[in-house]
């Protein structure tokens, strides 16, 4: 399983983040449910992630996340 590496600004500032396919899948399904952007996902993941590395934080949120209706 190999590592889709993409760039994504947060709070002006460019990172880039490796994730495999699956994750990407996930996030960028649940970014539509809540009519967001992927970016604006991630900056909210970001903003509540605390001490925990950015793609740790992207892949723990993802699997609470999947599949379930945001309100």
């Amino acid at each position: 399983m190999s590592l889709i590496k993409r760039s994504v600004s947060l709070e002006g500032h460019a990172t880039s983040v490796a994730l495999e396919a699956e994750f990407w899948a996930a996030l960028e399904a649940n970014a539509r449910r809540r009519r967001l952007s992927l970016a604006g996902l991630i900056g909210e993941i970001d903003s509540q992630r605390g001490e925990r590395p950015l793609a740790s934080a992207l892949r723990v949120w993802a699997l609470l996340h999947q599949g379930l209706p945001e309100g």
